[in-house]
């Protein structure tokens, strides 16, 4: 099987890229209408996003097994890709109704999100899988950090160029932006793609027995103890992350009074500040440190960020909560980098699909969770206490406790022997002998 070039590792992150363009305008923006302009309870968008992370959670490892007994990727992308942008259309024009057909509107934004769900699925698990067949073992840890430098880009732009198009906000105008936004995602993941696979890989022999079936391979993969405490830790530390994806942008609008341009320029403070920190701990973890030394550090970093969001309302002026958030950003791009080296490393051999499909699921189902206890949180936080601040920093306060957490189970990894990363003889690869 031939080795992408690293203008194919760039051209897969420029799907990863498309993805996550749909995917923010969903989280961000078209949260804080639902709130802010809406008046909905944040339990509400809360309850969409996790909706949209429960499909995952059940058709990222089955659809990561599928990519594997098949014989090319690319066709499962693009049937993701057209999944996604038309969910991600299909959930604005729902939203839009909910002023006139409250009811009408979310039933029919609830089935938006079961489509996001299966496109974020289709999409997103044998794209990675792909990436770990097609990228060398010295070079892996590289090319994670291109396509997810590569993803925080797109956000970054997504929110920059959306938060001007919207204001002065309506929902005709957020429509058509969204239409944009999904044209253009679906069309640039199409082109990268086109021969980019090639043939692709001979199609995984299924024979009629037990042991070719799905709930057999997951179980043997969740057997395996390195799978299984790192899935763990992609949960916790998903779960810290996830939990303020449905709050920062109506925090910034109910406590500092921002407009949903304003407060979606401060998303992509965040995304930027997540940019800066990839890129700087892809470089300086090529020389120093292990992966998961770097994962437990943007942890505990991310820990004290919001802990300084947390205490912003107290300072009171604008420029301490783009000071927080952009803190939050540099201190999780330092995590990603970590996790997602690791991850890349740990989703090898013939199995790519399934092991980055239950590593998807954990990272689903604490999003699922993250997100919907995050936002009621913050419903019942300002209830109990009176005051939007005192609620959002209740939220913000328990994300310090579980990013910290995450920081320990990433130490423990770092720190046991060279053998839980790697056996030489069974398929241990270089890059995993210097995470150890």
């Amino acid at each position: 099987m031939s080795q992408l070039s690293w203008a194919g590792v760039a051209r897969l992150g420029l799907v990863q890229a498309s993805i996550g363009a749909v995917v923010v305008l969903m989280t961000s923006t078209l949260n804080r209408v639902m709130v802010v302009e809406l008046g909905l309870a944040a339990a509400i968008p809360g309850a969409l996003v996790a909706l949209h992370f429960a499909v995952q959670m059940f058709f990222r490892p089955r659809l990561g097994f599928w990519s594997d007994a098949g014989g090319r990727r690319t066709p499962v992308i693009r049937m993701g890709m057209a999944l996604l942008g038309f969910g991600g259309a299909d959930a604005v024009a729902a939203i839009a109704l909910v002023p006139t057909h409250r009811t009408l509107g979310l039933v029919a934004a609830a089935a938006a999100f079961v489509i996001i769900g299966l496109g974020v699925s289709a999409a997103g698990t044998p794209l990675l899988a792909l990436l770990a067949d097609r990228v060398s073992a010295e070079r892996r840890g590289r090319a994670a950090a291109i396509v997810w430098l590569m993803m925080i880009a797109g956000f970054v732009v997504t929110t920059l160029v959306v938060g001007r198009l919207i204001d002065p906000f309506s929902f005709s105008r957020l429509m058509l932006v969204a239409i944009g936004v999904s044209l253009v995602a679906f069309t640039v993941a199409w082109v990268a793609l086109a021969g980019l696979e090639g043939a692709g890989r001979a199609p995984m022999l299924m024979p009629s027995s037990d042991s070719s079936s799905f709930r057999y391979a997951l179980s043997n993969a969740w057997r395996d103890p390195a799978t299984r405490r790192f899935a763990i830790f992609v949960f916790v530390a998903m779960l810290a992350y996830s939990a303020q994806d449905l709050v920062l942008e109506p925090f910034a609008g109910s406590v500092f009074q921002l407009t949903p341009g304003e407060s979606t320029r401060i998303a992509s403070v965040h995304q930027g500040g997540m940019l800066v920190g990839m890129l700087l701990t892809a470089v300086l973890s090529a020389r120093w440190g292990s992966l998961p030394r770097w994962a437990a550090f943007g942890c505990a970093a991310s820990a004290l960020a919001f802990v300084a969001l947390a205490v912003s309302p107290l300072v009171g002026t604008v420029g301490a909560l783009r000071g927080s958030v952009l803190a939050l950003g540099l201190a999780n791009g330092t995590f990603a980098i970590g996790a997602i080296g690791s991850m890349m490393v740990r989703a090898r051999g013939g199995q790519a699909g399934l092991r980055m499909g239950v590593f998807g699921a954990a990272q689903a189902i604490a999003y699922a969770i993250g997100s919907f206890i995050g936002a009621a949180g913050s419903d019942i936080g300002r209830t109990i206490s009176g005051s939007d601040a005192r609620g959002y920093m209740a939220v913000f306060a328990a994300e310090a406790v579980l990013f910290l957490v995450a920081a320990v189970l990433a130490w423990d990894s770092s720190t046991r022997k060279r053998e839980s990363l790697v056996d030489s003889r069974n398929g241990g690869d270089a890059l995993m002998a210097s995470l150890a």
